[in-house]
C-alpha cells in the first residue's frame, strides 16, 4: 500500500479559504457541509506598563484541515457497517454510501470534525483526498487550487520529510490516530497539548 499525505505549509497560508470553496464547489456539496475548513487560532495579551509602554504577546494563525487520512483512524473503527473505510491501495478513508446508515458515530468519533451526516442524502460524507483524481494522477482540487501554494499532497514518505507531524493547536495530539497530515508550523505555532487560544470562528468550523 501507498499511503498518501497532506502537507500544510502555516507560514505561507493567508485564511483566504480558497482551498475551502474550490473543494465545495468541486464536490458539489450540500449547504453547511464543507469537506475542507479553515480554522482562525488567536490568542495572546496586550499589557501596558506604568511607563506607557505596551507589550504583545498576541498571535494569530490559520490551519486548513480536510481529512488527515489516519493510520489509525477513528471514524473506521466505530463503524457498525462498515461503511467508513481505509483503502488498501491509498491509505485514503473514504465513506461506502451504500452500507452508511447514518448513524453519526464517525462524527461523535473524529478528534477532528471531519465526517459529516448530511441529512439531505441521508448518509455521512468528508473528504477522501480526491481518489478520482488521483487515480487521473492530478492533485486533490484543494491543494490546486491554493494560492499561496501552501497545500501539497504525496506518498506520506515524501510528504514526512516536508514537516512535522500535525501537533499544534487547535489539533488533538497526533498520537490519537496517528494522522497523515505534516505541517510547517509559523513561529507563532502552540503546542496541541495548551490551550493557549482559542479557535476564533467556532460557527464556521464546528
Amino acid at each position: 500500500m501507498t499511503q498518501y499525505a497532506f502537507y500544510f505549509d502555516s507560514t505561507r497560508c493567508t485564511g483566504c479559504r480558497t482551498c475551502e470553496m474550490a473543494c465545495k464547489d468541486y464536490k458539489d456539496s450540500s449547504e453547511g457541509i464543507h469537506f475542507r475548513k479553515v480554522y482562525d487560532y488567536e490568542g495572546g495579551t496586550c499589557e501596558i506598563d506604568a511607563n506607557g509602554i505596551c507589550t504583545s504577546s498576541a498571535f494569530v494563525y490559520h490551519l486548513s484541515l480536510g481529512c488527515q487520512h489516519c493510520d489509525d483512524p477513528a471514524c473506521v473503527q466505530v463503524c457498525p457497517t462498515g461503511a467508513m473505510h481505509k483503502d488498501a491501495d491509498t491509505g485514503l478513508v473514504s465513506v461506502d454510501a451504500s452500507k452508511c446508515i447514518g448513524c453519526g458515530y464517525c462524527h461523535m468519533a473524529c478528534p477532528y470534525n471531519v465526517p459529516t451526516i448530511d441529512r439531505t442524502l441521508g448518509h455521512s460524507v468528508k473528504c477522501d483526498g480526491c481518489a478520482e483524481r488521483l487515480a487521473e494522477g492530478k492533485n486533490p482540487m484543494c491543494v490546486d487550487a491554493c494560492p499561496l501554494r501552501a497545500l501539497e499532497f504525496g506518498p506520506v514518505e515524501e510528504i514526512s520529510g516536508m514537516g512535522d507531524v500535525a501537533d499544534i493547536a487547535p489539533l488533538p495530539p497526533a498520537n490519537y490516530t496517528n494522522p497523515n497530515l505534516y505541517i510547517k508550523p509559523t513561529p507563532d505555532a502552540q503546542p496541541a497539548s495548551e490551550a493557549t487560544g482559542i479557535v476564533a470562528n467556532p460557527v464556521e468550523v464546528m
